[in-house]
């Protein structure tokens, strides 16, 4: 079985199964009223666009396979057509965070975004099983980097996963796919977490040379 490409993407329902369901409807930072319009992002093979409410049913089939919530640091499982609904509704409220459905051939094959949490910004991704093993979320995710780095202004992300990173990581795959180094412009930092889920840190380098 191919590795799985995918690692954080923020649900609503999330927090919600851990005990706070409150936060489903007041998110962790003040969003806009109404979703912000966002750029379409177009890749060798992918277009990443904005979200829009004929992805539900798409969503709830592909990120509903427990392979994906288990790779994952934030979507729940089971998953409902609720969550998705309100995930799509959320997206793109909040002044420096971007979500894109990542679509082959106009079809929606998964999601891409940055999340602006209290700690930081948070790369998030997640594919549907049948488009494992293909590079699809190293193509997207490249491009959800630069646009966050170039655009929105951000000169760190973090990204995480449900369980801990190892060479056989799916984050780290993806993160070693979009060449991290001296080429790159990107460096990983490996961040602390829990036995349960990891974290990793993205820098862009020439960002931190402008600091200096």
């Amino acid at each position: 079985m191919p590795a799985p490409l995918s690692v954080s993407c923020r649900s609503p329902g999330d927090d919600a199964r851990n005990g706070s369901p409150s936060s489903v409807f007041t998110p962790v930072l003040a969003r806009e009223a109404t979703a912000r319009r966002i750029p379409a992002l177009k890749t060798e093979r992918l277009v990443l666009r904005a979200l829009c409410q004929r992805d539900v049913p798409v969503i709830v089939q592909l990120a509903g396979d427990r392979r994906v919530a288990e790779n994952t640091a934030r979507i729940p499982h089971p998953y409902s057509a609720d969550e998705a609904e309100q995930f799509v509704a959320q997206a793109n409220r909040q002044n420096g965070s971007a979500t894109f459905a990542i679509a082959l051939d106009g079809v929606p094959i998964g999601a891409c975004g940055i999340d602006v949490r209290q700690d930081g910004a948070e790369l998030g991704y997640w594919l549907g099983v049948p488009y494992w093993g293909c590079g699809y979320a190293t193509e997207a995710v490249r491009a959800v980097i630069d646009y966050a780095f170039s655009e929105l202004g951000h000169e760190l992300l973090q990204s995480g996963a449900r369980r801990p990173f190892s060479s056989r990581s799916p984050a780290v795959g993806v993160a070693q796919g979009l060449g991290t180094g001296a080429a790159s412009g990107l460096s990983m930092i490996p961040k602390s977490g829990s036995r349960f889920s990891e974290k990793i840190m993205l820098k862009h380098k020439s960002m931190i040379r402008k600091k200096r």
